[in-house]
């Protein structure tokens, strides 16, 4: 069941809510409006393992990479050097 990012026009309320089918309607809980615009929102996303204290990465190197291939990082030929 995903989260949605919505706007209320009439009293500039920005929230979230849970959408549990597609017959759900988004209700502003600040004055009640049905009349809502959905956000463009950036989904969140969680890592877990020996690193979740740092910063994910952006590219690995290794046969599992998953950034921008096995070898190419840090070669001059990664988009992200």
């Amino acid at each position: 069941m995903p989260i949605y990012e919505y706007h209320c026009d009439p009293c500039q309320e920005n929230f979230e809510t849970l959408v549990r089918s597609s017959s759900d309607v988004a209700r502003c809980p600040q004055c009640g409006n049905t009349e809502v615009k959905k956000q463009f929102s950036v989904p969140a996303a969680a890592q877990t393992g020996r690193a979740s204290s740092v910063s994910l990465p952006v590219c690995e190197t290794g046969p599992s990479s998953f950034g921008c291939g096995g070898g190419k990082c840090m070669s001059g030929m990664c988009g992200m050097d």
